[in-house]
């Protein structure tokens, strides 16, 4: 099965830079006119949005981070710190999720009128600067996790304020008083789904577990199909970070004439097919006695 996967790992510096200036003004914007049309939805959607501007930083961080030289200390550098800020944007979701379900409920028995215009109109603003902000990030959360963390917050925002923008108009119109709390909830339901999905990519990420896209059966498969290879032990495959893939095995073959060429040519084929970026391959001779002390096979009794 043949893989294409993009190595390159995309600078958003800039993205970050545009996205956390853009939602700082829109957080002085919502106290602002949260103040003089003393509304509490908005100054209490300000903080939201301000936590999220706290997202965008601990991501920008952790990209910044994972390009910080190894070290003897830190020998993989910090490149883990991405799979730390993508689980940390993940409980934020969560944690926010949390807080519109709560006065969503609690608004269903004692549904309150939006605001006036102004607030339906800075909630347009809102929208406008997620929306803007997510696209930003578009391309690169199918890839990297940190970059999808930084994604779901501003599209999660940018649905939130959209629905603001929907229940004002209907409570106006309409007189449909219950309409924000219901489209609240609904809004919760839909973006919960996606943040679930990144609590368990991120979690299984922390946990070193094999990243989607990684079949061990075929790996298997293809290593013990080389030619001169008897049998393989000690395979790992593991996320270095949200972008970048390593892997272990020891090879077990039954002659002494592989070179560095044979090396490079299994590094090539797993970088082109797997996406696997560090690959690590030990040689060892089915015929030594001193075998490797991960290697669990009993030998084979000779006549």
């Amino acid at each position: 099965m043949s893989h294409n996967h993009s190595h390159q790992v995309t600078n958003y510096n800039r993205a970050f830079a545009i996205g956390i200036a853009l939602n700082l003004i829109f957080v002085v914007i919502e106290v602002i006119y949260g103040v003089l049309s003393e509304s509490l939805a908005l100054i209490a959607d300000a903080g939201h949005n301000l936590s999220d501007v706290f997202s965008l930083v601990l991501a920008w961080g952790a990209s910044y981070l994972a390009k910080k030289a190894a070290t003897e200390k830190r020998t993989y550098g910090l490149r883990k710190a991405t799979v730390m800020a993508s689980l940390g944007s993940a409980i934020l979701l969560l944690i926010a999720l949390g807080g519109i379900a709560w006065e969503a409920i609690n608004r269903v028995s004692d549904p309150a009128p939006v605001e006036g215009m102004t607030v339906i109109v800075v909630a347009s603003i809102g929208v406008v600067i997620n929306t803007l902000t997510a696209l930003l990030f578009f391309s690169g959360q199918k890839d990297d996790l940190n970059i999808k963390g930084a994604f779901l917050h501003m599209a999660a925002d940018a649905v939130v304020s959209l629905g603001v923008v929907v229940a004002g108009l209907f409570i106006m119109f309409k007189g449909w008083l219950w309409i924000d709390p219901v489209i609240s909830l609904v809004i919760v339901a839909v973006i919960l789904a996606g943040t679930l999905g990144l609590l368990k990519d991120s979690m299984n990420y922390a946990l070193d577990a094999v990243p989607d896209g990684i079949d061990i059966p075929e790996l298997k498969q293809y290593f013990s199909g080389l030619e001169s290879v008897e049998r393989i032990h000690d395979l790992h495959v593991w996320p270095l970070s949200t972008t970048e893939i390593a892997l272990t095995v020891h090879l077990v073959v039954n002659t002494t004439e592989l070179d560095n060429r044979f090396l490079r040519d299994q590094q090539q084929h797993l970088h082109d097919h797997y996406g696997i970026a560090h690959a690590t391959l030990q040689i060892e001779s089915s015929t030594d006695e001193q075998r490797c002390m991960l290697d669990n096979v009993k030998p084979q009794k000779h006549a």
